[in-house]
């Protein structure tokens, strides 16, 4: 039996909320404090036929989709082609013998490859391995989103450093250390370079919306011009360690190592909920921005936990949900036919071919330990219609 036999539901629930949680300059005033402006994302969204209906788009899933590893649990999941044709997933991982909340202070970005976006995907190696603990990154690397960018490939993270000790509830030392940072190579096979300080750290300000912790990076280049990132961010004036409201926020930067302009609008946040969303993945489609987040509570599609698809005009501010906002609730259809019930269905990510998507990936459990945690890569194909 699990370590987390005795250990209450609603602080397991709690806890592993968080699972799914330029470079830094000296000189602190080259990335902004936002102030706490909250933008309602919970109003109906203005009609727009031609958003996609995503719910549409999901097909079965094959059992050559599932990735696991009998040695670790496997979180996270964000995938690329490089120019070999191969398909590349940055992923988290980290050993099952640790239990599941280890996932704050053990995690490790690694790689796998496959010759379809499909899989199956085979372990290749560690990218992001455990450093020096003086590095701000140095026990734990998780939230893995990979972005190419012109000729560069940009693997977005969290980290976090701490005593590395594995607890019976979250270790809260190593959560509340949870920063941003980003790593660059010529290849997805590397070599990676890492930096000495955060992409984007907490801010100053104690009021401010991102002051105990930054992390869930997403990451895309502007059609306008720059880098856009939307980020998870924790406040410090909900009751600690927790902490709270959990919100977030878009920050801009002209080039993809930073520095980064942090806006002040908070999205995401479901009226003025508490932790209304986390996960986000955000792409452009030629039209709009659109983003598929974790829905915590049902707020935005009805369904609890769910994912959701936002959109935006201008990716800052007005994001609000789609005509269709559910994406998908706790359970698989399989290639067989069967449906498969699910504990946890989280941090989405997409591969898209021209601006359109081709698979969705995510992290999965069918069982409340979250014990042998998976990546599943779900085909996506638009129906008939085009909707």
């Amino acid at each position: 039996m699990s370590a987390f036999k005795n250990l209450p539901r609603l602080a397991l629930l709690l806890a592993t909320a968080f699972l799914n949680t330029s470079i830094t300059r000296a000189d602190s005033s080259k990335t902004d404090t936002p102030t706490s402006t909250t933008v309602s994302t919970n109003t109906a969204a203005p009609k727009n036929d031609s958003t996609p209906n995503l719910s549409r788009w999901i097909q079965p899933l094959r059992e050559t989709s599932i990735f696991s590893d009998p040695e670790y649990n496997i979180w996270c999941g964000s995938v690329v082609e490089g120019d070999d044709g191969k398909f590349h997933m940055f992923y988290s991982r980290w050993p099952r013998s640790t239990g599941h909340l280890a996932w704050v202070t053990h995690s490790e970005v690694a790689r796998a490859v496959s010759d379809s976006p499909f899989g199956p995907f085979r372990h290749a190696e560690v990218v992001l391995p455990e450093r020096d603990r003086k590095f701000w990154d140095g026990a734990c690397t998780h939230n893995p989103t990979i972005v190419r960018i012109g000729a560069k490939f940009y693997l977005y993270y969290m980290g976090n450093t701490g005593d590395r000790e594995s607890t019976r509830d979250l270790n809260w030392q190593h959560r509340n250390n949870q920063r941003i940072g980003v790593a660059v190579a010529d290849r997805p096979e590397g070599p990676w370079t890492r930096f000495d300080k955060p992409l984007v750290d907490v801010s100053a300000d104690p009021q401010a919306p991102d002051a105990l912790a930054t992390n869930n990076p997403t990451v895309i280049a502007r059609p306008e011009g720059g880098v856009l990132m939307i980020y998870k961010a924790v406040a410090k004036r909900g009751a600690l360690p927790f902490g709270g409201p959990v919100v977030h926020l878009a920050a801009t930067a002209e080039s993809p190592l930073g520095p980064f302009t942090k806006q002040p609008q908070q999205i995401f946040t479901g009226n003025g909920q508490f932790f209304a969303a986390e996960d986000p993945f955000m792409w452009h489609d030629g039209k709009r921005y659109l983003a598929i987040v974790k829905d915590m509570g049902g707020y935005f599609t009805g369904l609890k936990p769910s994912l959701a698809l936002f959109e935006s005009e201008n990716g800052l501010t007005n994001w609000h949900p789609a005509p269709t906002p559910l994406v998908s609730g706790l359970q698989v259809k399989r290639s067989d036919g069967s449906l498969w019930k699910l504990t946890r269905l989280e941090r989405p990510q997409l591969l898209l071919r021209d601006g359109k998507p081709v698979a969705l990936y995510c992290a999965a459990s069918d069982n409340w330990n979250y014990s042998g945690s998976v990546n599943l890569a779900i085909p996506l194909a638009p129906p008939a219609d085009g909707k």
